[in-house]
């Protein structure tokens, strides 16, 4: 093994003898070689073996009349002479050297790891690694390269804590040191031996910046509570989070480990740990495929039609909306689990959205399909146009995350036209409307409308009105034509919201005025692109 050179050989024999597997003792002899970590477990435990076998010969011909060592077997059989001195003491016991290797190999052959509980011996196996791909497959997920990640039982950050404390000791004996981050950590360890495995099986290269994620959760139910004490010892790294089902998650309990005192802990735990009866559990094997984002524009030609689920106390109000009846076709193609509808600005129920549409976007989460052609995306669109005759959809496409967020930003900074047919209590001329069209850039305080007010925060919001342009019907009746800056109450400045727009049309006229028709003519904001 020649990676491992004589200073390696206390940390192999020491580590060997309390029961530790191949491959964490070339992650705490710092071996940074991803080849040698793919090697079979067998195989390693037999190299270790003739390492120390090698080394020791060499000790035999210099010095033979030295008395073998206690064999270390003697002292895993008397468990009470060891760790709960140890415990108790908060000192590392002195654990002997072995007579060879031979006693080493042993002992620890047929245990699970102390340090990874078996994550770096079976599940580094074809055999899980083919279960890991029938998963997978089974899914029936596009992609063309994969992430892997994992996650990893709490207590294993706890359990090389303390075998790093007994590794550390016996250097500093030698007059070497070891410090904790020259360990190579398990994570990266398994990603080296795993990686190739799922690479060949699945057809397709690993990339640490690919969108599709295989995952798997690891658990290791005998040794939960082996972190628990580190919540008494450092209160502070513990806190209850919403979204966590247990305090002792990874990262607090390596901010804890960095936080206690090496005495308290050896007061807590033993040193080194001991070998547990079972394997990890591999709890969750999943995949998850980046989001694909869908943009367009829609008309809205119903007046009778929500743009997102119109749904009080539970109870549906209508029985579709704009964004179920354009997501519908998208989830269906996309076998996406779920969706996000986004919009620049929102119409009422009753209002229509004609012109050139307003611009939106829809996150499909999770999709399994992600990949679709120019020609695929018009056959959507028409599938979507043919479904129902309250909306249309153009210019639909396929974006990136980034570029919703132009959608984002024209809508406030943008302006929107209006088409409203206004009623009057008073009789009107023509004469008596035409000054409107010479008001140029008229300043309004909004305030809250009421009837938002329920989920929009009461406050006075500063508007424009660029121009207007008056269409005389009859003598209760007129269009009237808006340029607006964008977020602008176009309701409220008709009929003045019992005075909570200022000013307003009935004000203007100095007669009782309001709203019986809003169209949304046009939504300036130059995105997505036109096809």
């Amino acid at each position: 093994m020649s990676s491992l050179t004589e200073k390696d050989r206390p940390i192999v024999q020491l580590l060997l003898n309390t029961g530790t597997c191949p491959r964490c003792i070339l992650r705490f002899c710092c071996v940074g070689s991803q080849v040698l970590y793919r090697h079979p477990h067998q195989d390693l435990m037999k190299d270790l073996q003739e390492f120390l076998k090698n080394n020791q010969e060499k000790e035999d011909t210099v010095c033979l009349d030295v008395v073998d060592p206690p064999c270390k077997r003697i002292r895993l059989e008397h468990p009470e002479e060891g760790p709960d001195e140890l415990n108790h003491n908060g000192a590392i016991p002195q654990i002997p050297s072995v007579d060879g290797g031979n006693a080493a190999m042993e002992s620890s052959a047929v245990k699970v790891c102390n340090v990874c509980l078996g994550i770096l011996q079976e599940f580094c196996e074809a055999d899980f690694v083919k279960k890991v791909c029938q998963k997978v497959n089974s899914a029936d997920y596009q992609f063309t390269s994969f992430v892997f990640s994992v996650s990893l039982p709490p207590q294993l950050s706890v359990r090389e804590h303390a075998a790093w404390l007994v590794v550390k000791q016996e250097m500093r004996n030698l007059g070497l040191s070891l410090a904790k981050d020259d360990i190579v950590q398990l994570k990266e360890a398994y990603k080296w031996i795993i990686h190739p495995q799922l690479s060949e099986e699945l057809g397709v290269p690993a990339d640490g910046k690919s969108l599709f994620e295989v995952s798997v959760v690891f658990a290791h139910p005998e040794t939960d509570e082996e972190c628990h004490f580190l919540a008494t010892a450092c209160p502070d790294c513990f806190k209850p989070a919403k979204n966590k089902q247990s305090v002792f998650t990874r990262m607090a309990v390596i901010k804890a480990l960095e936080k206690i005192k090496e005495e308290d802990f050896l007061k807590h735990f033993p040193c080194p740990p001991s070998s547990p009866k079972n394997l990890c559990d591999a709890l969750e094997i999943q995949c998850n495929n980046g989001a694909v984002f869908v943009a367009g524009r829609y008309n809205k030609y119903s007046r009778n039609l929500p743009q997102t689920p119109w749904i009080i106390d539970g109870e549906r109000k209508l029985e579709s909306s704009v964004e179920e009846l354009i997501s519908e076709h998208l989830m269906a193609e996309s076998k996406a689990d779920s969706f996000n509808f986004s919009s620049s600005g929102r119409e009422d129920v009753d209002v229509r959205t004609l012109g050139n549409g307003r611009p939106f976007a829809i996150e499909l989460v999770n999709p399994r399909r992600i990949h679709f052609t120019a020609e695929e995306m018009k056959r959507l669109q028409q599938a979507i146009n043919d479904s129902s005759d309250k909306i249309q959809v153009r210019d639909l496409q396929l974006v990136t995350r980034e570029a919703i967020g132009r959608m984002k930003e024209g809508e406030e900074e943008k302006t929107k036209t209006y088409s409203a047919l206004i009623w009057t209590d008073k009789a009107i001329q023509r004469e008596d409307i035409a000054f409107l069209d010479d008001i140029k850039e008229l300043k309004l305080d909004q305030k809250t409308p009421l009837r938002v007010l329920h989920r929009r925060p009461l406050a006075v919001r500063c508007r424009v009105i660029h121009t207007m342009k008056s269409e005389y019907i009859d003598e209760h009746h007129f269009r009237l034509h808006l340029k607006t800056q964008a977020g602008t109450y176009i309701k409220e400045f008709v009929h003045g919201d019992f005075g909570r727009t200022k000013p307003n049309i009935g004000s203007l006229l100095n007669r009782t005025a309001d709203i019986l028709e809003l169209d949304v003519e046009s939504v300036d904001v130059d995105w997505p692109p036109t096809l």
